[in-house]
């Protein structure tokens, strides 16, 4: 039997959910993946493209996804279950509880390798980092374990609920995490030659803007705010009717790309002082920049600092998407929270011990698997969850609000505690994009990630 609305949990303040939500949106994608989309195409070229994205797609969509979870108050299932009965439609918001999963038990284990990397420093002085980076993921003594504990901390905070658990630790972690940065660009930006750094990552070369690059940048906007996966679905499901969807969405959407800014004031600085390539890709952030931290006056205390940081941020966004899978079985079926984190975080880390042997622990999971153009288990999952999946259900879910649901009906929600700020011509703007411009947009990204063009 499905939950009333009146048994529903909400959020306790409207801060609570700003920082629950950023957090959400806030982790490897921001830290780890915006500082190599940016470092390959192009430094400030990227973050301008990166910026307008943000600002013409992903933010309208967001408030779409906001509005659905509010109107509903349910998970993305429930949700659209609610507005259309009876129709496949429902399954897209089943697409979204799948991402929710398959995307935790591989996310945890990049997520374990940044809390083994803490202790880096202590464990392995001295050791070249590219070998230490090969042995150490190739090790499953090292990473399952890792995988396990990041799994824990991920339960006991879903646990707790929505109130008392997510929100309270998002008061904590956040403000944590902002400190952790501001030491770590302090430090980046005094070294000696940061100032190249700097000059790649704040000067716009705006011939470095292609095809390519628009939709990098396209791509790495809707990843860094985690849509399409019903994490905003699930979140504004908790929302009281008096609250701001325009400001309080606009605050997460502002909050999430100053930490993505953020990572690259962290990073481009002292790649640059250190003589590293920025373009470096995925290792950057693991090979390169351990180089870096082992290189500068300092280097040990920054490098524990770093990726206590990447760790927090990392939790914050597990915390999201265990939430979509809990919120489901505790909305639709008999289950306690209780119950569903337990099931959900044994059944995640299971799925998670393939990906965790993907990197040298197994041959069959490392070399042998090969789907999509993709080797390995933990890329075809990336590939399959992390890029395609999230795509695909960021265009059906702007095509559900924006033609099946209505964009007057989202009107009407997202015109609820607005005190009179969303009228005039701002509907009708905001309308236009959600149905012509979003949808197209993201299937021109579902098309490129599919061809492999990104």
């Amino acid at each position: 039997m499905a939950t009333t609305t009146a048994d529903r949990e909400q959020w306790g303040s409207r801060i609570g959910f700003i920082l629950a939500a950023a957090g959400s949106a806030i982790g490897l994608g921001n830290i780890w993946r915006f500082p190599f989309k940016a470092g390959e195409n192009g430094g400030a070229a990227f973050v301008i493209v990166y910026l307008v994205c943000i600002a013409l797609i992903c933010l309208p969509y967001l408030f779409a996804e906001l509005a659905l979870g509010r109107n509903s108050q349910k998970n993305p299932v429930g949700a659209i279950a609610a507005i259309k009965q009876g129709t496949p439609w429902k399954l897209v918001g089943g697409l979204c509880v799948l991402t929710g999963v398959f995307i935790l038990s591989y996310y945890g284990v990049v997520a374990g390798w940044a809390v083994g990397y803490i202790f880096k420093g202590a464990v392995a002085p001295g050791v070249e980092s590219g070998m230490f980076f090969e042995t150490f993921i190739a090790d499953p003594a090292r990473v399952i374990p890792l995988l396990g504990l990041f799994m824990l901390l991920t339960i006991g905070v879903v646990y707790g609920g929505v109130e008392q658990g997510i929100e309270r630790w998002a008061k904590v972690l956040m403000p944590i995490l902002l400190i952790l940065m501001f030491v770590v660009i302090f430090r980046s930006v005094t070294l000696p030659g940061a100032e190249a750094g700097l000059s790649f990552y704040l000067n716009p070369d705006f011939s470095k803007i292609n095809g390519t690059v628009i939709l990098e940048a396209l791509g790495q906007a809707f990843f860094s705010l985690s849509l399409g996966m019903g994490a905003m679905i699930t979140y504004g499901s908790y929302l009281p009717k008096r609250e701001n969807l325009l400001v309080s969405g606009g605050y997460v959407a502002l909050f999430d790309t100053a930490i993505a800014l953020l990572s690259g004031l962290m990073i481009f600085p002292a790649v640059f002082a250190m003589g590293q390539d920025p373009s470096e890709g995925a290792a950057l952030v693991f090979v390169v920049l351990p180089e870096v931290f082992d290189a500068m006056p300092l280097g040990g205390f920054v490098g524990t600092v770093f990726f206590i940081l990447l760790s927090i941020a990392a939790l914050t966004s597990t915390v999201s998407l265990m939430e979509v899978v809990v919120s489901y079985f505790v909305d639709e079926t008999q289950w306690s929270r209780a119950a569903s984190v337990w099931i959900v975080g044994g059944f995640t880390f299971a799925v998670g011990l393939p990906s965790a042997l993907a990197q040298g622990g197994s041959d069959l999971f490392t070399n042998q698997l090969q789907l999509f153009g993709q080797t390995g288990f933990l890329n075809i999952m990336d590939f399959i969850w992390g890029s395609l999946s999230l795509a695909l259900g960021a265009l059906l879910l702007s095509i559900f609000v924006g033609w099946v649901w209505g964009t007057g009906n989202a009107i009407d929600e997202l015109q609820q505690g607005a005190d009179g700020g969303f009228q005039g011509t701002l509907p009708t703007v905001w309308a236009a994009f959600l149905k012509y411009v979003c949808p197209i947009v993201i299937a021109v990204i579902f098309g490129a990630i599919a061809t492999g063009v990104i």
